[in-house]
């Protein structure tokens, strides 16, 4: 297990109920494995969690932990997982049809020269398609601008690897952070990590029926940047 979360606290439950569980994924930790499993990844861990509580069942009845989308290491809030590989089949064909609404806070350069826009290219997916009309849709609303960056409402459309964070390179206001589609070197305002928060999920339970709205509270780290630039 990786050393740095082997002494971690459990992970905070934003939502549960039988079928699936929101947890906030923190910044800098694997949403699932990679690299042969060689570093822990949220999905090993928060396995571990459940198993070990007393409500959940054992032994032939055991149930597994399953993600029901990613978001990026740096990216921290709202995860979802499934109880049992059923329950994940059904979320995901959810995120496929586009029938979950996901809105993310990001932390952009600059002034976005409209309040409230969309954001349409062909990214690599799209283009790997056979669709030659396929593309990838973001929309954003600015709800605060700070003498050198904005805070952002973004609501992707469509779930491209990184789409945010290429998408707001494209308009030439990358989100602060920002180190693999820019050089971080060329802009005076710093952050350890992409500023990108998972805020909220919302979304028809498949199984009940019922409306489920999971909100994840911004994270401590850009918490206090807000903080240190109130201006």
């Amino acid at each position: 297990m990786s050393k740095s979360f082997a002494d971690r606290k459990s992970f905070k439950v934003l939502y549960e109920d039988e079928h699936y569980i929101a947890f906030f994924k923190p910044a800098g930790l694997l949403a699932v494995p990679a690299d042969e499993g060689k570093e822990a990844a949220m999905e090993e861990l928060v396995n571990i969690d459940f198993a070990a509580r007393p409500d959940t069942p054992k032994g032939a009845e055991a149930l597994k932990l399953h993600p029901c989308h990613r978001l990026d290491r740096d990216t921290s809030g709202a995860i979802l997982f499934a109880k049992g590989h059923r329950a994940q089949e059904l979320m995901m064909e959810l995120f496929r049809q586009k029938l979950v609404k996901k809105k993310y806070i990001a932390f952009v350069h600059g002034r976005l020269p409209h309040p409230k826009g969309e954001i349409k290219s062909a990214l690599k997916e799209d283009r790997d398609s056979s669709d030659p009309d396929k593309v990838s849709v973001t929309r954003y609303q600015v709800k605060q601008q700070r003498h050198n960056f904005a805070v952002v409402e973004v609501f992707p459309l469509t779930g491209r690897t990184n789409q945010i964070r290429i998408h707001f390179k494209e308009i030439g206001h990358p989100l602060v952070g920002e180190n693999k589609f820019i050089f971080r070197k060329d802009y005076s305002l710093k952050f350890k990590r992409t500023a990108l928060h998972a805020w909220e999920l919302y979304f028809k339970q498949p199984i009940t029926g019922k409306d489920v709205s999971i909100t994840a509270p911004l994270s401590l780290d850009m918490q206090n940047f807000l903080e240190r630039n109130r201006t």
